[in-house]
């Protein structure tokens, strides 16, 4: 305390310092500790710490493929305490995965007990599973105990861990990767091993290689879950080049015939990361909503692989058509996005491509030879100094006796001894002279001096003579191998090609889980079929009520018959239909609405509301209902007396939300919806003013507020319809009879006038029908 005091035996008044900076120093420290030690994998062996720490501590707990499980509670707290002060169940979470078959191409622990399953289904605690390393993973390790990396001091400086493991593999693209840091991340998909050997070995053979013809060995992704890629080759060749891209997976399918011409489509691979039972849940919803009306029913028949069964609605939907609407509306297809973000030399963050990151890989790999030959060279250095004191020994084996029996320091007697000389073996101690310190004679080291002192006497025989002399050639000329391995840069890629074959044949076509599991095909898109085409044709009466509860009567029926309501409700629209006709709704928003007659519920009850089969607003009212017919024009206007000419077929909507068509303003409320039947308009107002023009007076548009078809000084729009002028306007009088006005030359005018007063007997309702 006393050291910060000033002269005056104060306290130093505290330094300033901005704000900015201090949050700026201490976020970049954030930050940077998650990119270098959380985030992103290091290129050289595709780990992150905690995985690497994992199996680090898996091999000191000496946990072998060929040997024992242990409980995993073990494992995850050894990796918690000396390597990874983190939470355990994170740590743990991240060892499960390394056990998944279905989320590793290539698992790195061998698990025993549940350990979660593609349905999304967690692992079970720790303390009910156990673990061990596969041969993957300790082909990840080979040659820790040969100086092949460096090592650090763990978090607390009692013990030393692994900065990277010497990977025998590129593990990064093997496996994959995925992760988020601060302001970056990385998503990699994992490959097949015997594919990324090949173009290792031809970046061996070719280093000025160039990417796309990497793409020759590389095709693409192969994930663990299999399925087909329907990405194009360049796209594929285009993101491995900038090491940015996606890639579009499909589901594996394949029509099941059924007895009577019936069949079903059974799904056996779906894709990577997808949870089989969220998919499912997917389905099942399109399938109540109808947004695929083709598809019936959803089962899953899965046992310890995959088999989703996909029932048809009928039998004469086309198996393509019916698939081609699930890959865009469910998980089925998915795109897979690729980011090569990674640590180069496990400092710098780079966006890589394919051949800088397999070429990072192969000069660690380079690395890895030679700082594992060098150690190779010490130790056989070592060896040879030893096997030199030995042989000494044996050559000199009566001198060597009477100076560990009769001196008092016999380790330095050896090394002072000039074992040049001749001796004779004393035969008592009172014959044992001391040597005299050699005058530039050849004595021993100590490393030879102890290795003497510690031999035992059976070693004492001529057989293990001539097998010192033996092994003392032996390492010699490894020695000598090794240094023009050292020396040589041929020597050295020449090795490491001779390592990565060794690697495809243990881990390729012939393993298990060697083959290729993701297959490559074209994307087909199946052309959109008309829903008439997929859908049987059947006669409907469709009726909505007032309330706007809808529902499909089978058959044609009596359009008069009295059927049942809610109580307070009753009939509106009614009509004769079919199957495979649609709906359009138009709203008193402005918004036509499309909806499929096949989805219509049946007759049997009430109905169901119309605003569960499409987006129609509470507040909104249902304006006109009625079928959908191609190239009809429509007449649709506002309470304020704006209107305009449409096509239907401008107003089908394709989304649930509808399609808006008359804009409105204020507090108008669209209220006319009609088809064109003839050359003239008729408006009739609220102030029950008439004024007929010719249709060509309105403007046909696709959207918009549309034209004034009336003058007002109050009220507004109460009815518009269209009509030959030369039959006449007919409406019905209040007695039900039907009237016709042939002479209209008193109501003729010009569009936006204010007309004239209605002919006598015109209905109150001041409407034409």
């Amino acid at each position: 305390m006393t050291d910060l005091l000033d002269e005056n035996g104060d306290l130093p008044a505290p330094t300033a310092e901005p704000l900015r900076r201090a949050i700026g120093e201490r976020y970049l420290t954030y930050a940077l500790s998650t990119i270098m030690h959380r985030a992103l994998p290091d290129a050289r062996d595709g780990l992150k710490p905690v995985h690497r720490r994992i199996l680090y501590a898996m091999r000191e707990l000496r946990l072998a493929s060929t040997g024992g499980f242990r409980k995993s509670a073990k494992i995850s707290g050894d990796v918690m305490g000396n390597y990874h002060p983190h939470g355990d169940a994170a740590i743990y979470d991240a060892m499960a995965r390394l056990a998944q078959d279905f989320a590793v191409r290539y698992p790195l622990v061998d698990g025993q007990g549940n350990f979660g399953n593609i349905d999304g289904d967690n692992p079970a605690a720790s303390r009910y599973t156990e673990a061990r390393m596969t041969a993957v993973a300790e082909a990840m390790l080979e040659g820790l105990d040969e100086n092949a990396v460096d090592f650090r001091p763990n978090y607390d400086g009692t013990l030393t861990e692994p900065v990277v493991l010497p990977a025998r593999f590129p593990n990064l693209l093997a496996n994959g990767a995925s992760g988020i840091a601060v302001g970056m991340a990385t998503n990699i998909p994992p490959h097949n091993i015997v594919e990324l050997v090949d173009a290792c070995l031809h970046l061996i053979k070719t280093p000025d290689a160039r990417d796309d013809t990497l793409l020759n060995h590389i095709p693409g992704p192969d994930f663990p879950t299999g399925g087909v890629i329907v990405e194009p080759a360049e796209t594929i060749a285009q993101a491995y080049r900038t090491g940015r891209g996606s890639f579009r997976l499909r589901a594996q399918w394949e029509r099941e015939e059924l007895p009577r011409g019936q069949w079903q489509v059974v799904v056996t691979e779906i894709p990577y990361q997808v949870q089989k039972s969220k998919l499912i849940e997917k389905i099942a919803e399109l399938i109540q909503t109808k947004k695929v009306p083709v598809l019936a029913d959803v089962r899953d028949e899965s046992a310890d692989d995959i088999r989703l069964v996909l029932e048809p609605r009928s039998r004469n939907v086309d198996p393509d058509v019916m698939m081609g609407m699930l890959f865009r509306n469910s998980d089925l297809e998915v795109r897979f996005p690729l980011n090569m973000n990674v640590l180069i030399d496990g400092v710098t963050p780079r966006v890589c491509s394919l051949k800088q990151v397999l070429r990072a890989f192969l000069d660690f790999r380079r690395e890895v030879l030679i700082r594992r030959a060098r150690h190779r060279v010490e130790k056989i250095d070592h060896r040879l100094e030893v096997l030199e004191g030995l042989i000494v020994a044996f050559l000199n084996l009566d001198r060597v006796i009477d100076i560990i029996r009769y001196d008092d320091a016999p380790k330095a007697a050896l090394m002072r001894e000039d074992w040049g000389r001749d001796f004779t073996r004393a035969t008592s101690e009172d014959d044992y002279v001391s040597p005299p310190p050699a005058e530039g004679g050849d004595g021993l080291s100590e490393v030879q001096a102890d290795a003497i002192l510690n031999m035992r006497l059976r070693s004492l025989r001529r057989l293990e003579e001539m097998a010192l002399i033996k092994e003392r050639d032996d390492l010699m000329a490894e020695r000598a191998n090794l240094e023009d391995l050292l020396d040589s840069e041929d020597l050295q890629w020449r090795r490491v090609a001779e390592q990565l074959r060794e690697v495809r044949k243990t881990f390729g076509k012939d393993d298990p889980g060697g083959a290729r599991r993701t297959r490559f095909a074209e994307a087909v898109e199946a052309e959109d079929v008309p829903l008439e085409a997929m859908i049987d044709r059947e006669p409907i009466t469709v009726v909505c009520s007032r309330m706007g509860w809808i529902r499909a009567m089978t058959g044609h029926i009596d359009l008069n018959r009295q059927l049942k309501f809610k109580d307070g409700d009753g009939p509106r629209f009614m009509f004769h239909a079919e199957t495979t006709d649609r709906l359009l709704v138009f709203a008193s928003t402005g918004r036509f609405h499309t909806v499929p007659a096949a989805n219509l519920p049946g007759g049997r009850g009430m109905g169901e509301p119309l605003r569960l089969l499409t987006d129609l607003p509470n507040e909104a009212e249902i304006v006109e209902l009625f079928i959908h017919r191609p190239g009809r024009k429509l007449l649709v206007a506002s309470d304020a007396g704006d209107g305009f000419l449409v096509s239907e077929d401008e107003v089908v909507a394709q989304k649930r939300a509808g399609k808006q068509v008359l804009n409105l303003k204020g507090d108008a409320r669209a209220k006319i919806c009609k088809p064109v039947t003839g050359d003239h308009v008729a408006v009739v107002g609220e102030n029950r003013k008439v004024l007929v023009f010719p249709v060509d007076e309105l403007p046909e548009m696709a959207r918009g507020k549309g034209v004034r078809l009336q003058r007002y000084k109050d009220g507004g729009l109460s009815d518009v319809t269209t009509f030959d002028l030369a039959e006449g306007l007919s409406w019905k009088d209040p007695a039900g009879r039907t009237r016709t006005e042939t002479d209209l030359t008193e109501w003729l005018g010009k569009r936006a006038t204010a007309g004239r007063m209605a002919p006598r007997g015109f209905p109150r309702d001041n409407r034409f029908t």
